[in-house]
């Protein structure tokens, strides 16, 4: 009797420091083909909008000199996509790549940090024909409401005696109204799409400063500053402040739809959506993990949020929908529920020879079973 192929989806996050999802794929596969050289392998790495999602989509990729957050120097590169089946020609571009925490120095202030890098990295996509930026909003280094973007497009942000208001979240307390004399309305007038993980408000107890300000640096004083300013921000922007997921990136969801209202009138041109869902229908994902004997999905570490609309929540639902058997590989698991099979890699090894080794236990396990 002639035995079909086993055919194997991999489907994993990056695992932050030590693997982008691209390696993940390759060192997985590696040690899957050892044991079962006719598996079929389809590799989908994922993300969930932080960093690493520009460089899931196939395109050309462009590097440009920008600013970090705190204003230094830096490369960054985003991902432009050409108009193409009556697709507008796209830009997919990361906020983490040009305003993200690696960027900034040790004397990173969150007060004064910015996202005008991301700006700059919007204004080049929009001069290249960009009628679309798709903007992943994980792995900030700000809480500034996307006012740094909006000074990089020509809005800038001013106080009641008429003068500009400094970069970052910590200014935003004095903000009177946006001056948009200057603005670059074809940027503004783009389709927005922002990729997010989280569902948290742009203010209060819950929301940007208070929540995420303390991973990027602020003190107890601090976030009391940066909500401050986000909420001044919202009522000059007549944004309300409790929508869902507005507190992603720092509340960088603010600041766009305010400009893409101005131009269009309505919230018409953008929308807030999960990152892994959105990646996951881009690639078919659905379609490919049907056909799929086993799916394996992970990330550096698992918690109870990695099933909250992440990349591992996300998967792992995909393969229960159509039946097929999802297997989480992971350097520690530390969720309570147990919704898979789970693979934690082994210490003391390179991370190369660790998902190998996981890629070789998985693929003898289910050549038994």
């Amino acid at each position: 009797m002639t035995v079909r192929p086993m055919t194997f989806v991999l489907a994993p996050d990056s695992f932050k420091g030590t693997a982008t999802a691209h390696q993940a794929c390759e060192f997985l596969s590696a040690g899957i083909c050892e044991v079962l050289p006719d598996a079929t392998i389809i590799d989908a790495p994922m993300a969930d909008g932080g960093e690493g999602t520009s460089s899931l989509f196939a395109g050309s990729s462009v590097t440009l000199p920008t600013t970090s957050a705190d204003g230094m120097l830096i490369d960054a590169t985003y991902t432009f996509i050409p108009a193409h089946d009556k697709e507008p020609a796209t830009a997919v571009i990361d906020v983490a790549a040009a305003s993200g925490l690696p960027g900034v120095g040790d004397k990173h202030s969150p007060l004064t940090s910015d996202t005008f890098g991301t700006g700059v990295l919007i204004a080049d996509a929009v001069e290249r024909g960009a009628q679309r930026i798709v903007l992943g909003l994980g792995g900030s280094a700000t809480v500034d409401g996307g006012t740094g973007i909006l000074v990089a497009l020509g809005a800038t942000p001013m106080d009641h005696r008429g003068y500009m208001l400094r970069q970052g979240g910590g200014e935003l307390r004095n903000l009177d109204f946006i001056d948009t004399a200057q603005l670059n309305v074809k940027a503004a007038a783009v389709e927005w799409v922002l990729l997010a993980d989280v569902t948290n408000p742009a203010t209060g107890p819950k929301g940007a400063a208070a929540v995420f300000g303390p991973q990027k640096g602020a003190s107890a004083e601090d976030v009391d500053i940066l909500d401050a300013g986000i909420s001044r921000l919202c009522t000059v922007c007549d944004i309300n402040p409790t929508t869902a997921g507005f507190g992603a990136a720092g509340a960088i969801p603010v600041g766009l739809s305010w400009l893409s209202r101005l131009i269009h009138g309505t919230d018409s041109q953008i929308q807030l959506q999960p990152g892994a869902p959105f990646l996951a229908a881009q690639h078919r994902l659905a379609e490919s993990i049907a056909a799929a004997d086993v799916v394996v999905t992970g990330e550096g570490r698992v918690d109870e949020t990695s099933f909250g609309g992440k990349v591992v929540g996300c998967v792992t639902e995909l393969a229960a929908t159509a039946d097929t058997t999802a297997v989480v590989v992971c350097g520690s698991y530390e969720a309570t529920q147990h919704p898979t099979e789970v693979y934690e890699l082994a210490p003391d090894m390179e991370v190369a020879e660790q998902m190998r080794a996981a890629g070789r236990e998985l693929a003898r396990t289910y050549m038994q079973g």
